[in-house]
């Protein structure tokens, strides 16, 4: 399409792949699947918009349209779209400053780049980001997630949380005179309880048979399927409405959930508006591309389907991010925890993606009036669940076996996106793992003198000859700059894997020396990168080549 560039990416959602050669044997498999991830989506869905300081609305309804839209039209066969943790601080730092209209703003300009990184095959460039800046952001997110939710675990009266971490530590500790111990006590058994629920079923099998014909066991093992986050949501909501403990719930907070479809909104956009929220657009963005194709990549090593196309699945997370909050919904993503259920559940395509959003369509739409019986204090301790399992917490205890970059790296995303915010602590990141990988690459070169004559030195280069270890010549240029005749120096480049401009104008300063004096450069075996270079700039006319 445009002289010199590479094509771009085509359009190909891969349900149009997975659905050659459906049988109705996958149907029902993916029917399955999907209805289970729908239920484990309810709560999550509702938990995320609360904790984002949205109504609980916003997260299904970005749930039920996100959800369908990326299933529908992704790269991958069994990634399941929605609202994610990730998103809790981001979102309610942008609600806090600038307002909600302008993060549906956010929203739609951060899908529209979204769609052009896919659109313009730049989605294995999110490849490029260290594991220790991921690990380092992740854990900072789970760390703020956790304590965003400490106001409902302990049911203190605060009207709003400041985003800031050390405004909201001095909010929560001003307010702890109004600690509620019957909230504090529901989130305790809700954290508990999804720690227990997949432990308590996990019996062995000899044990599996003694309780097989025990009259209503069936029962029992039926509600064993179902997803711990719905059981404490069902068992706390109807023990807190049956002892009417005096704690929060979504009807006294948010007067309920509309029951009915959303209402199309169009945000006042205008030009102006756009150029400030450069910085919340390129947050959402960034954030939404690492966390879908992360969880494209853990779909690919748990699943037997196809390998994602990581282009595809930016474009319709695009599509995704652009659509939702016209129905006034929030920014989405690739979603691990879900995706996992719905491979477990045994989903083939994302056709179980689809019946996730339909699933949660319908309970939405039969069972609003009931979630306005659901204290807070639950959904904060399913979060509270979600934070622990989002963090890689082993990984602080295995910074002791890697190097001191890895842990510069790891550690200062960690505190930055903490105190600061995402999108701080991912560039500084990225400056120090550049920073750091010149340094190591620039200790790896070398350029030795194995013997040095009157008229003859003998070396070696090693390594890649970049503008970060031209400094390593040193000693060459001193030889050439002190020498009183004719000086051939031979140099072995048969190790020399890489050279830039910078090394080039170093070696062409090095033959200048040389030259004053009637001596010469002489290169031996070089590989194909530092030739080509040296062939294109004419420098190779000045200097002695051998093979």
């Amino acid at each position: 399409m445009f002289p010199g560039l590479p094509p771009l990416a085509p359009f190909r959602p891969r349900l149009l792949q997975d659905l050659r050669g459906y049988t109705q044997q996958k149907f029902a498999l993916d029917v399955g699947a999907g209805a289970t991830v729908g239920i484990v989506a309810l709560p999550l869905a509702m938990a995320f918009a609360i904790a984002s300081g949205l109504k609980p609305e916003a997260g299904l309804w970005t749930a039920i349209i996100a959800g369908f839209l990326i299933s529908a039209l992704g790269g991958t066969s069994v990634q399941i779209g929605g609202p994610a943790g990730a998103f809790i601080v981001i979102v309610y730092g942008i609600v806090e400053r600038y307002g909600l209209a302008n993060l549906l703003i956010s929203t739609v300009s951060a899908g529209v780049l979204l769609f052009l990184l896919g659109w313009l095959r730049l989605g294995t460039l999110v490849r490029y980001v260290p594991v220790s800046v991921v690990i380092g952001f992740t854990n900072g997110i789970a760390v703020l997630v956790g304590l965003s939710q400490l106001r409902d675990v302990m049911g203190l009266q605060v009207d709003k949380m400041p985003a800031d971490f050390f405004s909201q530590i001095g909010t929560l500790v001003s307010a702890i005179g109004s600690f509620n111990p019957y909230a504090f006590g529901l989130a305790m058994v809700s954290v508990l309880g999804l720690f227990l629920w997949p432990r308590l079923w996990a019996v062995d099998s000899q044990f599996r048979k003694q309780i097989d014909n025990i009259q209503g066991i069936s029962a029992l093992k039926a509600t064993s399927r179902l997803p711990g986050p719905v059981i404490a949501l069902i068992s706390l909501s109807l023990l807190a409405w049956v002892l009417s403990l005096p704690v929060e719930t979504i009807g006294s907070r948010f007067g309920g959930i509309p029951k009915g479809l959303p209402v199309l909104q169009w945000p006042a956009f205008s030009w102006e508006t756009v150029k400030q929220l450069v910085v919340p657009t390129m947050t959402i963005a960034l954030l939404g591309a690492i966390e879908s194709l992360l969880c494209a990549r853990v779909a690919d090593q748990l699943s037997d389907t196809p390998k994602h196309d990581p282009n595809q699945e930016l474009m319709a997370q695009g599509i995704a991010n652009t659509v939702v909050p016209f129905f006034g919904g929030m920014p989405a993503t690739g979603t691990v925890a879900r995706t996992v259920t719905n491979i477990r559940a045994g989903a083939v395509s994302p056709v179980a993606g689809i019946v996730h959003a339909a699933t949660l369509a319908a309970v939405v739409l039969l069972a609003a009036p009931l979630a306005m019986h659901i204290p807070l204090a639950v959904l904060a301790g399913v979060l509270l669940f979600v934070a622990w399992n989002m963090g890689e917490w082993r990984e602080f205890a295995r910074l002791k076996q890697f190097s001191n970059h890895y842990r510069i790296m790891l550690l200062s995303t960690f505190v930055l996106t903490i105190v600061f915010d995402l999108t701080v602590a991912v560039e500084l990141g990225m400056v120090l793992a550049i920073v750091l990988f010149v340094r190591r690459q620039s200790a790896l070169f070398s350029a030795d003198i194995d013997e040095h004559q009157k008229q003859r030195i003998e070396g070696r280069l090693y390594g890649a000859l970049f503008f970060g270890s031209v400094a390593k010549l040193d000693a060459l240029q001193h030889a050439a700059d002190t020498a009183n005749d004719a000086l051939v120096m031979r140099l072995d480049a048969r190790q020399l894997i890489s050279l830039d401009t910078s090394g080039l104008d170093a070696l062409e300063q090095l033959q200048r020396s040389l030259g004053k004096h009637g001596g010469r450069l002489v290169l031996r075996g070089l590989q194909a990168q530092p030739r080509s270079l040296l062939e294109r700039s004419g420098f190779a006319q000045h200097i002695d080549l051998e093979d």
